[in-house]
């Protein structure tokens, strides 16, 4: 197994000019609109956002993680890790170089399992960045636990009825449409009997109950949706994939979305440090700056390291994927670098709210967002005790029990076995 960290000179000058750009014109996008990200644009903000996007496609940095066939680059998942790093810094980056969630995933699993049609009816336009779209997977009686879902799709004649109630349906306020998993075949179970469907957002029946808001949104601007699929009918043609393959199509947007998680959440972590380390060096208290304070000294040095740490590791999982082509073969790391997202996120922001004093927890400064969505980190694309779960089931498939040796039979045994392999006497 070789390892380089050098990065390839053509694509480094690629990331220098996205640092800068990120920097200098798309941050200050998050001191004006903190919270309009998600929203549709109006002319206002297509005058500022519109030439901004242009800048980014002329540099053929546009939607990189599609093929070029579909407008990206088909940048693999290590040379992503790196560009996302740097969007992560801000909110609005995602918009700009066309890899908004909840968008970007469901662009991804369109592109690999979407019709010729149904690329150019919604594929297309979502890249382009004309129309939003919303996932509607999660069901009030069941998040990480598909088992627990109820709504079905059922055949009539040429055209599927969907029934059923979906919560957290991101983005469903402003999506133009929506991508919907049913139970197609319940006697197959969760895994074989649910079908993913495209389905218009005006189409009737559907009514969004609510709109809630999550912890960092105003709360008249929630987008999460609480959906009643009313006797929806929908075209046999707005089928994604194949019938009862949804539990595959979701692994294919679940895997690429919780590795993008952690891999913006370094430049969240980043940005934060870099804050600190500003404040610590210009703040001055009792003649001395905040950075000569051992205090302060420990909380810095603590942050580096977790977040070089965490930053190898995204890389490392990153460079797996591309290796393997697989997401299944890298579910443990996944898992892993996805738990421990919101807790790097949370050390490393908290530290510095408590460098930059009452200031840290003001809207002033995007630190108390950061924060709080750190909480956020450990629900998306599945709670951290799921994952905890699944990477310790990996981790003891390496393993073989003793046959209730441990402890007390087990350690003389190896020590006597050990002992006559190296012709040693007991003492």
């Amino acid at each position: 197994m070789t390892w380089d960290f050098e990065t390839d000179p053509e694509f480094q000058k690629k990331l220098d000019w996205v640092d800068e750009f990120v920097r200098r014109e798309v941050e200050p996008l998050d001191l004006v609109w903190p919270h309009d990200n998600y929203k549709p644009l109006d002319d206002e903000h297509r005058r500022i956002v519109d030439p901004l996007k242009q800048q980014v496609r002329e540099q053929g940095l546009w939607a990189c993680h599609l093929e070029p066939e579909l407008g990206g680059q088909g940048y693999g998942q290590l040379k992503l890790a790196l560009l996302n790093e740097i969007l992560g810094r801000s909110t609005w980056a995602p918009v700009i170089f066309g890899t908004q969630a909840p968008d970007t995933g469901n662009a991804e699993i369109i592109a690999h399992f979407g019709t010729p049609e149904q690329k150019e009816t919604y594929l297309q336009p979502l890249l382009n960045g004309e129309i939003f779209s919303c996932y509607s997977m999660t069901e009030p009686q069941g998040g990480a636990d598909i088992s627990g879902f109820e709504t079905t799709a059922v055949r009539d004649g040429d055209d599927w009825v969907i029934n059923g109630w979906k919560f957290f349906s991101s983005n469903a306020r402003y999506a133009t449409f929506f991508i919907v998993m049913a139970y197609t075949d319940k006697d197959a179970g969760p895994h074989d009997g649910m079908s993913m469907f495209l389905v218009p957002s005006d189409t009737q029946g559907i009514t969004i109950e609510r709109s809630l808001a999550l912890i960092h949104e105003p709360a008249e601007e929630g987008s999460e949706g609480y959906i009643h699929y009313d006797n929806v009918r929908v075209p046999a043609t707005a089928l994604l994939g194949a019938e009862g393959k949804a539990f595959q199509v979701a692994q294919v947007r679940l895997g690429g979305g919780r590795v993008h998680h952690a891999m913006r959440t370094v430049g969240v972590a980043q940005r934060a440090l870099d804050m600190m380390c500003e404040r610590a060096l210009s703040r001055v208290t009792r003649g001395r700056t905040l950075a000569a304070r051992e205090t302060v000294q420990t909380f810095i040095a603590e942050s580096y390291a977790q977040l070089a740490q965490f930053r190898l590791f995204v890389l490392r999982t990153a460079w797996l994927i591309d290796k393997t082509q697989d997401y299944s073969q890298c579910r443990k790391d996944i898992s892993a670098i996805k738990f421990l997202t919101p807790k790097v996120l949370h050390d490393i922001v908290q530290r510095s709210i408590q460098v930059h004093g009452a200031l840290g927890v003001t809207q002033d400064t995007p630190l108390a967002k950061m924060w709080i969505t750190a909480p956020v980190m450990g629900l998306v694309d599945g709670p951290t005790e799921v994952h905890l779960r699944q990477v310790a089931r990996a981790v003891l498939k390496g393993y073989t029990a003793t046959d209730g040796l441990w402890p007390t039979d087990h350690i003389p045994s190896k020590l006597a076995a050990a002992r006559e392999k190296l012709g040693v006497a007991a003492r």
